[in-house]
């Protein structure tokens, strides 16, 4: 019995042996893979980790604007102003990875004046601020042999695309000081954060064919259409319980066009950002880059619903 004993010790061992070099080379095939982050328990945490940083940011960001929109027009401006020049800050720092120089000073400045115009005068005084800029452009370059004509065309670009089509929110909210304007800036930042929500999921479910491959190659044409039906949805209700006087198909025709045109301010600044190279604007909020990222669908999206709602009759 003890000589039988004896005999399976060494055998035994051999095999732990040869069971920890197996798993040894197991362990090494993957090495690669692992350094990669390619695993599938990796894709599966990474993606998780992921979606939960992009929502939390996403909620602070909403929660913050939701209580500025019924706070009252002077705090949804001041909210703006914050917004465009950050927006505005982060727009001139691509502009200067692609080797352009702005008038940073210049262009912030007007950042800050056009929606405080939007909430004092209108278009009238934002009207003002777009002279004041080009003007103040014009002497810059005229005195200032190093400037060039692009940086020129940079700086004055950087507040019109950037604040003047963010303004168009204070101009939605103070079209009502009350809840009704609250509820109608409110339901068109929604139309435009479900086309991105929507866009975002079904691309990642089910997107098959790319949009547009070159410039974000990550949205797909299935992507686009799940937006499409979230923004037309909230307009619907739009239509049914703030703006009844437009009708449901009209306002389901206006989410339509604001839906597309949140889709091209995205894909503008997509382009604007591969131009140079980079994958961000900015670090501001976690899981969506910079605030240039979580608003480029707003500038576009928001200035297009401004004025569908100014040629139909409900604001004035």
């Amino acid at each position: 019995m003890t000589k039988r004993r004896e005999d399976e010790g060494p055998v035994s061992g051999a095999g732990l042996d040869r069971q920890i070099d197996r798993l040894e080379a197991r362990r090494a095939s993957k090495e690669d893979r692992r350094s990669e982050g390619s695993l599938p328990a990796q894709k599966v945490r990474g993606t998780a980790e992921k979606l939960l940083t992009r929502t939390t940011s996403g909620v602070i960001y909403a929660v913050a604007t939701l209580a500025c929109l019924f706070a009252g027009p002077w705090m949804t401006t001041l909210l703006i102003v914050a917004e465009a020049w950050l927006c505005c800050s982060e727009f001139f720092r691509v502009c200067r990875l692609g080797g352009r120089m702005p008038n940073e000073t210049l262009g912030l400045a007007a950042a800050l004046l056009f929606p405080v115009a939007a909430r004092v005068r209108g278009l009238l005084a934002l009207t003002l601020v777009v002279f004041v800029l080009l003007m103040g452009c014009a002497i810059w370059f005229v005195f200032n042999p190093r400037a060039s004509i692009a940086d020129v065309a940079v700086t004055a670009f950087g507040p019109l695309y950037t604040s003047l089509a963010f303004s168009s929110v204070v101009l939605l909210r103070v079209s009502d000081p009350g809840l009704g304007g609250a509820l109608l800036t409110l339901g068109v930042m929604l139309s435009i954060w479900a086309n991105d929500a929507l866009a975002y999921f079904v691309g990642s479910s089910i997107g098959a064919h790319k949009l547009a491959p070159r410039i974000s190659p990550h949205k797909s044409v299935e992507g686009l259409v799940g937006g499409i039906v979230g923004s037309v949805a909230i307009w619907a209700l739009l239509g049914t319980f703030v703006v009844p006087e437009l009708g449901v198909a009209t306002c389901m025709v206006f989410g339509l066009v604001v839906g597309l045109a949140g889709v091209i301010g995205d894909l503008f600044e997509s382009r604007v950002k591969r131009g140079v190279g980079v994958k961000d604007s900015g670090n501001l909020l976690p899981g969506h880059g910079g605030l240039l990222d979580r608003s480029d669908s707003l500038l576009f999206g928001c200035m297009t619903a401004y004025f569908l709602l100014l040629f139909g009759g409900v604001l004035l």
